[in-house]
């Protein structure tokens, strides 16, 4: 019979960061994933590890270590990662009052960050729009990769380096432990972590009924390569991110921003669009997002939404080249009420989901506690 101390059930980045962190503690790990590749939101997004979005407390301390394993791994693994930092554009002195806010109740030694000038802003990102920029804030803790490369390049280091038995392909059917099933095969493991995604249906249905998850739809673009070698430098966010992260909740000022955005820009707040550009090592620039909630969201993309993406990234950035090269969308769980769900369903069975936009960022940093406190 097949064997494992562990089986992880999913191969996005959950999964992947949990079955990194048992075969680094030197269990015997078996990785489950039903596609031929992880091709859900993990590979789908930008790519980008941006603790600044997240609220102090747990999920920070699980995005600052986080980043230490991917800056690691990528050393490791050999896969590309530029620390290139992210910076906040302000256009409106709404934006610019919580930005000011957000840095005076920011402890900078758990989240770096400082306020820039106009011209500091300019000097870092030298494609801002100059008109009515009132400057901005800058944080050096992000880091950017490719999921696309990561993807493929993690899953092959995690067997090379700690031997983890990979079984693309294979969806698991049924787990009462001690077994499981997975593509007609039975297996014998000690402990199982489902990290499905936004599939609610195929494991522990009942679970996800009475858990307040739901699914979020995001519609992305990205450019051909930028010319000559050209790239953007930090990854830029406007005030409209300002409303979608929680890191800024608890910001006086952003009331007032939220009214103002919502009397400006009413197609905007309707497709929930925050406004974001990361380049990737290829030179392209990943270009979003939209933010559409509910179980079953629209299988066809809608081209207005890309029309206010890409119009609206115009009169912040003056790319080199916006011609669209692919246009997708991807769809990430989504708890309603709280940051992530981690449950318990049999004493040596844990779900780990609705993580969000934030998978990226705290995967890492969740698995090292899960096996912490297990």
């Amino acid at each position: 019979m097949n064997q494992a101390d562990v089986a992880v059930i999913g191969a996005g980045i959950a999964g992947l960061a949990h079955a990194y962190e048992a075969a680094r503690r030197g269990y015997k790990v078996v990785l489950f994933e039903r596609h031929p590749r992880a091709w859900g939101a993990s590979g789908r997004n930008f790519g980008l590890i941006l603790p600044l979005g997240l609220a102090t407390g747990l999920m920070r301390l699980w995005a600052r270590r986080s980043r230490k394993v991917w800056r690691q791994l990528a050393e490791e693994a050999g896969f590309w990662l530029d620390p290139t930092g992210v910076l906040v554009a302000a256009y409106h002195d709404d934006e610019l009052a919580v930005l000011h806010e957000f840095v005076e109740q920011t402890d900078r030694a758990e989240l770096p960050c400082h306020l820039l000038n106009k011209l500091d802003a300019l000097t870092a990102c030298r494609v801002l729009r100059r008109e009515k920029l009132r400057g901005g804030l800058f944080s050096p803790t992000s880091l950017v990769i490719d999921p696309r490369e990561v993807m493929v390049s993690l899953p092959a280091y995690l067997a090379r380096a700690y031997g983890v038995t990979l079984c693309y392909g294979q969806a698991v059917t049924e787990v009462e432990l001690p077994y499981l099933q997975a593509g007609g095969d039975i297996w014998r493991v000690e402990r199982a972590i489902v990290c499905c995604g936004s599939d609610f249906e195929t494991l522990y249905p009942d679970l996800f009924c009475r858990s307040d998850l739901t699914r979020c739809k995001l519609q992305m673009l990205r450019t051909e390569p930028q010319p000559d070698a050209w790239r953007l430098g930090p990854a830029v966010m406007t005030g409209l991110s300002l409303k979608h992260y929680p890191a800024f909740a608890t910001c006086p000022s952003l009331s007032t921003l939220k009214q103002r955005l919502a009397a400006d820009y009413p197609m905007l707040e309707q497709w929930g669009i925050h406004l974001l550009a990361v380049q990737n090592g290829s030179g392209e620039v990943i270009l979003g997002d939209s933010h559409e909630y509910g179980l079953a969201p629209d299988p066809f993309d809608r081209t207005e939404v890309e029309e206010l993406i890409v119009a609206h990234l115009r009169q912040t950035l003056d790319l080199p080249s916006f011609y669209i090269s692919h246009r997708w969308h991807g769809i990430y769980a989504k708890h309603q009420s709280q940051d992530f769900l981690i449950a318990a369903p049999e004493p040596d069975v844990r779900v780990v989901a609705g993580l969000g936009g934030a998978g990226m960022t705290i995967s890492f940093g969740l698995a090292q506690d899960l096996f912490e406190y297990w």
